[in-house]
Formats: structure tokens, C-alpha cells, sequence
């Protein structure tokens, strides 16, 4: 399933199961209370686990296939045809616990199994107490992308036709939408620092008091010639001693008499150095891993539908780069 705009807002659910169990052979029935937090971890290749210390237990899933790591997870599809765009997708991953490649387990320990998991040697005073296996069942793993260009204005805000289609909007027709478009107008000067960021009108809003420095009414993080002298912005240049350009306006004092702005806000600085490349975009990747298992059962539990959560994992927080073609 494909969605353009996908909502990574997660329902919190407080899930307090109680199950009781016989197990003993004296007839004792044993109470185990699946009482875990919202969120889960993920080691090795690949096991994704959720612990608590009180009770001390955890919940578990290996993944036996060597062809599905984390990494095979957070694929993504590219638009046929377009290398600058990455879709917003949602995948899902369907794993069958009852395949023998694949375990289910729940454990209880003698103490906090902090530590217990994906360690070539586990801590010699955690103990496992009960080690159930679950015969059966499904985890189903739902994987969410979004992405960003984190430039200061939010993604939006930056549906410039109002269609509610943030895929449509590309500003400087460099083929990267303008939501994952750190330079939108595409004059080498990134964004982020082309808006109000001093916020000086106090409404965190930096759309609603840009900066627009030759008072044409287009804010310069739209504006091909922020200083209105004629030469555009990304063709203000300052070429080193080898005759060369850094490909970023706001790097380059050239003016003697005014050395404190760059050449691409002094209007009375027009000499044009052309630049020779686009300026390398850095897109952040934001992923959502959530899991839900269906279908458990083991010697003495059967559950039909657990919510394992939402995976915490750094994994989880990318980047992409693209240097759109000059």
C-alpha cells in the first residue's frame, strides 16, 4: 500500500493482558500479567524484543530468514523513472511464527533481563525461569517513511497550490518537490537561512514575516534575485585564487566598501561569476517500524492479537542525498 501523505500519528494503547495458566504439576495456577510499554527493540539479524524488570520478562521474535534485516525493512521504492523522488510508503511485512526459521517467545527471568539479549555473553546472573515457544501464528510488521527537508518550514505549509499534494510543488522545477527541497528556488542558497529565522514577530511562523530584501513582495527563499540588481542570486559568485567557485552565494563578500554582506543581498554589487553546479540536497528519512502479532500459541497461553508496539531504533532517523542535474 502506497500513500503519499502517510500519518505516522500512532494510537497509545495501555494493554493489560491477564492470562492464567496451569502449568504446575501440583495443579498451582500460574499468573502471567503481558503488561509491557508501548515500544520495542531490535539487535542482530534479526530479533526484535521487549523487556520489563517487574515483573522481569520479555517478549520476542526472531527472524531466522538471512535475507530480512533491518535494512531489507526500511527499503523504500524510487518513482519509476525519477531519481530525485523517493515515494512515501507504508510496506508490510507478514512473518510466519510457525515457520521453523521464525520463533516466538515469551521468558521470565530471576531478575531484570537488561543486557540478556544479542550479547555473545549473556549476564551469569540472569536466569531464564520459563521459557515458552509459541507453536503458531503471524507477526505482521507495518513499515511507515516520511521525509523531510527539516528547512524551517514546515512540510505543510509548503503545498504552494493548495491541492493537498506536497509531490506537485517544485518551485525551481529541479524535479525534488519542494518539501524535501532544501534550496526551493534553487539559487544555492539553502532555505533555512532565506526565511525569518530571528522569528521577529514572535508567532514561530516563518512564512508570515520572510525576509525579502529588495521588497519585491517574493520572500528571498523564493526569489531568484534576492537583491533585485539583475544578476541572479545563484550567478553572484566568488571565484579563489584557481578561478573557481564554491557553489554558495552565502559564502561570498566581494564588495570592499561593503564587506559584511554578501554579494547576493547588496544591490550594489552586480558583477556576475556564474556557477558550475547545484549545491549536493540532504534529505532526512524518518522511519516508523510497528508490529502486531496474531494468532499466538503456546503450551499453556493462546492469544489471539497482541499490539508489540512501536520499534525504537536510531536505525530508524536517515538521510538520503541528491544533487539535482545543472
Amino acid at each position: 500500500m502506497n500513500m503519499n501523505t502517510p500519518s505516522i500519528m500512532r494510537k497509545l494503547i495501555a494493554l493489560f493482558l491477564l492470562i492464567c495458566v496451569s502449568s504446575c504439576d501440583d495443579g498451582d495456577i500460574i499468573t502471567v500479567e503481558f503488561d509491557f510499554d508501548d515500544t520495542f527493540s531490535a539487535c542482530g539479524e534479526l530479533v526484535f524484543y521487549k523487556i520489563k524488570s517487574d515483573p522481569p520478562e520479555s517478549l520476542s521474535l526472531l527472524i531466522g530468514d538471512p535475507n530480512i534485516t533491518l535494512e531489507d525493512l526500511l527499503e523504500v521504492e524510487q518513482i519509476e523513472g525519477d531519481t530525485m523522488r523517493v515515494q512515501l510508503v507504508t510496506t508490510e511485512w507478514i512473518i510466519d511464527i510457525d515457520d521453523p526459521d521464525n520463533r516466538f517467545n515469551y521468558r521470565s527471568y530471576n531478575t531484570n533481563p537488561t543486557g540478556f539479549f544479542c550479547t555473545d555473553v549473556p549476564p551469569a546472573d540472569v536466569i531464564v525461569q520459563e521459557n515458552l515457544v509459541s507453536a503458531g501464528g503471524q507477526a505482521l510488521i507495518e513499515v511507515t517513511l516520511i521525509e523531510d527537508d527539516n528547512d524551517g518550514i514546515p512540510a505543510e505549509l509548503e503545498d504552494r497550490n493548495g491541492n493537498g499534494d506536497l509531490t506537485d510543488d517544485d518551485t525551481d522545477g529541479d524535479g525534488i518537490p519542494d518539501y524535501i527541497d532544501v534550496d526551493d528556488d534553487g539559487d544555492n542558497v539553502l532555505t533555512r537561512v532565506e526565511i525569518d529565522t530571528d522569528n521577529a514577530d514572535g508567532d514561530d511562523n516563518p512564512l508570515t514575516n520572510p525576509l525579502d530584501t529588495d521588497g519585491d513582495g517574493i520572500p528571498n527563499y523564493l526569489d531568484t534575485d534576492d537583491d533585485g540588481d539583475l544578476v541572479d542570486t545563484i550567478d553572484e559568485e566568488e571565484e579563489n585564487n584557481n578561478g573557481e567557485t564554491d557553489n554558495n552565494p552565502h559564502n561570498d563578500y566581494s564588495d570592499p566598501d561593503n564587506p559584511t554582506t554578501p554579494n547576493y543581498l547588496n544591490p550594489d554589487w552586480s558583477v556576475l561569476v556564474a556557477a558550475t553546479a547545484y549545491r549536493e540536497h540532504t534529505i532526512g528519512q524518518v522511519f516508523t517500524v510497528e508490529m502486531t502479532v496474531t494468532g499466538l500459541s503456546f503450551s499453556t497461553i493462546n492469544q489471539d492479537f497482541f499490539d508489540f508496539g512501536t520499534l525504537e531504533d536510531s536505525r530508524l532517523n536517515a538521510t538520503r542525498l541528491v544533487t539535482p542535474e545543472f
